[in-house]
């Protein structure tokens, strides 16, 4: 059973273009094919179940750096698709017994990826992720030592409440302009998606990030988001703007598929 084949799909394209397949291996450095039905082309690859099948990966997808692994090869093959012409790029770990069942796939949803594939074509995707600007906390002035004055712990508390509201206050600013920003750049794009907030730890930023936003271009107007993303992170002191991408439109790309 450990050489059973599965098929990965990396992205489904109405054509390849002129350069056809991408000079590149996939997830378990296996060799690039394609499946063609419903007029559409799947870019796929076969991958050993023992590794890629479910069970498998359930265990292989809480290894962080068998992910990152997997997820960078997947990415840098769909990347190297949408590079070429309109693609639909399909989710990490899409497996599939065989290629029957990717052509079925193909077919059944051949009206769903033609109109997602027309929506994408021509633009591209970028994240605006917004990360909380902390306000220095004041230090309570030192006090010289000896025991404590009357009322010492009540003027403690206080400030303690001071500072918690102050911090409320602070975070409440940042939450409003977070979701001012979303709005103004979802006017400078085709579609906009907010997501969930990363977690610091997954991120890796120190600050908490407030914002998680995915922006459809057109590839024409991406100079003047990207110019519209500078200003407004210069306007507003409570939040850091990081700009990423462009990237493939994973988030524009809603193809709920339960077909595996």
């Amino acid at each position: 059973m450990s050489d059973e084949q599965g098929t990965w799909l990396y992205a489904v394209a109405g054509d390849l273009g002129r350069g056809g397949l991408p000079p590149l291996t996939g997830v378990a450095e296996e060799p690039l094919r394609t499946v063609e039905a419903g007029g559409l082309v799947a870019v796929v690859g076969s991958v050993p179940l023992s590794s890629f099948g479910d069970e498998a990966l359930r265990r292989n997808l809480e290894d962080l750096d068998w992910l990152a692994r997997v997820a960078r090869a997947h990415d840098n093959v769909v990347d190297a698709v949408a590079r070429a012409g309109p693609a639909v790029p399909l989710r990490l770990a899409t497996v599939y017994l065989d290629d029957e069942r990717v052509e079925q796939v193909l077919r059944k949803r051949a009206a769903d990826f033609e109109r997602t594939l027309g929506r994408v074509a021509g633009r591209r995707e970028w994240g605006v992720k917004a990360l909380l600007e902390r306000e220095p906390e004041r230090q309570p002035a030192a006090t010289s030592g000896g025991p404590s004055r009357p009322g010492a712990g009540a003027a403690y508390l206080k400030r303690k409440r001071e500072q918690h509201q102050t911090r409320q206050r602070h975070e409440q600013l940042a939450a409003e302009e977070a979701g001012h920003i979303y709005a103004v750049l979802a006017e400078r794009a085709v579609d906009a998606r907010r997501h969930r907030p990363q977690s610091q730890q997954l991120s890796g930023a120190q600050s908490p990030m407030i914002l998680n936003a995915a922006y459809l271009v057109d590839s024409a107007a991406e100079r003047e988001f990207t110019r519209a993303v500078a200003v407004l992170d210069s306007e507003h002191e409570s939040v850091r703007l990081q700009l990423t991408g462009p990237w493939p439109p994973y988030s524009f790309s809603e193809l709920e598929d339960n077909d595996e």
